[in-house]
């Protein structure tokens, strides 16, 4: 079976097992793009930790979960977005202000909308998590 949209099922997955109350949860394709926004979740304290399991085809990923994430998701269609226009979106996604992040895709790599604001970036939309 294919999966189409392997980000949204693992931040799916990540968002019901936190919901329950899990420790651990297992995504289930260890793809680049879900690796760096777990690395940027743990940077921002959302996750504790995550490591591969090699499994001998894509790989799977073990995520260490410490309950403070309230909502997570992609965002679809992947909307392109300029420096100027980042508060509209933060208004669309994320509850208040100062109050979880947009992961945004720009020329220099994955990172949240506060660094591409600070670099003055924009970029396209791709998840958000509070």
């Amino acid at each position: 079976m294919t999966l189409n949209d392997p980000l949204a099922a693992a931040l799916s997955n990540i968002w019901n097992a936190e919901k329950i109350g899990k420790e651990n949860c297992m995504v289930g394709i260890a793809s680049n793009i879900i690796k760096n926004v777990l690395k940027i979740f743990k940077e921002n304290n959302y996750i504790k930790d995550f490591e591969i399991i090699e499994d001998g085809k894509a790989g799977i990923i073990k995520v260490h979960l410490n309950g403070n994430i309230n909502k997570c998701g992609v965002i679809k269609p992947r909307f392109s977005v300029q420096r100027q226009d980042f508060e509209k979106f933060e208004k669309r996604y994320l509850p208040a202000r100062d109050l979880g992040f947009i992961l945004i895709s720009t020329s220099k790599g994955l990172m949240i909308h506060i660094q591409a604001k600070e670099k003055k970036l924009g970029g396209k939309l791709i998840a958000y998590v509070y």
